[in-house]
């Protein structure tokens, strides 16, 4: 099978360092070229020493050139820059984002909670917000590719198939997440300067994060109810990973075994999710430097009443790995090959 060209954009952040560690294993994929702005010139072993022995190209600088001979982008820039890419894509381009540019249906919506209004309308419907255990196999419709967000990948996963078979009530969810630091990519050292930020745990987006508009948007695909529900995150001193605690309440004669059996039925086959033993503790060190979720349903003090645990390592699961999962499926490539 020959291989694919690849061009990543925003290859010097957390994320794009490593998708580009992941990439360099994938046996399907060659690396054309690295794209950054102030990072022009330099090779990425200046971010990431372990790259240094990679033969790999220099940054460069994006331009609409480079696209000639690419098989598929992936950008992991700010918000609206891969909707600027977007505009280039050839009918054989395959682009592949893991920021919020594709990842709401309604451009108003986009406008609401990224404060800035969508230049790329038309393309939305050649789009598909692709969490790849859940809607994977529509991939090959479409030709661009938006990764879901890294807290709404730990929720989304345990909370879809207990919507879509309606074991749980929908109002008063509580989502409680916890990040390691590097979820706030490079700039988090410069912003939290004053709030030491390797020995203190700090609440943010309270109420209003923008990954409330995944959530949201997703689990009303898999119910008629009305949601209500509250997420908070943390940033926490370590580098990497999630663990998200949801509390929330099960529908009339529904028990915590059913809630597990429903899980592990539905993720039985899957290569990265894993259901674990009932009340089983689980920590963020169990998923870093992996593709995997761990998820665990525990009791509560409350007969109707459930606490899920949910762990992912944000750079990968909840970012680039999640990205080369869903290239694998879209190219119908060896599910786990680089993960």
């Amino acid at each position: 099978m020959p291989k694919l060209n690849a061009l990543v954009a925003g290859s010097t952040g957390y994320i794009g360092v490593q998708l580009i560690k992941l990439l360099v294993k994938h046996k399907y994929i060659n690396i054309k070229y690295l794209c950054g702005n102030t990072s022009v010139g330099k090779k990425i072993s200046y971010y990431e020493k372990s790259l240094s022995n990679k033969r790999l190209p220099k940054i460069v600088k994006f331009n609409k050139n480079l696209l000639k001979d690419i098989d598929v982008i992936f950008t992991a820039l700010p918000n609206g820059e891969a909707q600027d890419i977007s505009k280039y894509l050839t009918k054989n381009i395959t682009l592949i984002d893991l920021a919020a540019d594709f990842r709401l249906e309604k451009t108003s919506d986009y406008l609401k909670w990224y404060k800035q209004k969508h230049r790329a309308k038309n393309l939305i419907k050649k789009s598909i917000y692709s969490l790849p255990e859940i809607n994977g196999k529509e991939l090959s419709k479409y030709q661009i590719i938006s990764c879901p967000g890294c807290y709404p990948t730990s929720i989304l996963l345990p909370l879809i198939p207990l919507f879509e078979s309606n074991l749980v009530k929908a109002k008063n969810i509580i989502m409680d997440s916890k990040s390691g630091y590097s979820g706030a990519g490079r700039g988090v050292h410069k912003k939290y300067k004053d709030k030491n930020l390797y020995e203190s745990l700090s609440a943010y987006g309270v109420g209003f994060h923008r990954h409330n508009s995944e959530i949201d948007q997703m689990l009303k695909k898999y119910t008629k109810k009305e949601i209500n529900f509250s997420f908070t995150p943390h940033l926490t001193p370590m580098f990497r990973g999630i663990l998200s605690t949801i509390y929330i309440d099960l529908e009339n004669g529904v028990t915590q075994s059913n809630v597990i059996k429903k899980l592990s039925t539905f993720y039985q086959k899957d290569n990265f999710v894993k259901i674990l033993k009932q009340n089983t503790l689980i920590s963020t060190n169990d998923v870093i430097n992996t593709n995997n979720c761990h998820i665990s349903v525990c009791k509560s003090k409350y007969k109707n009443k459930i606490v899920i645990l949910s762990a992912i390592d944000n750079l990968i699961k909840g970012g680039a790995g999640q990205a080369v999962q869903n290239l694998n499926m879209k190219f119908n490539f060896p599910l786990k090959t680089a993960l």
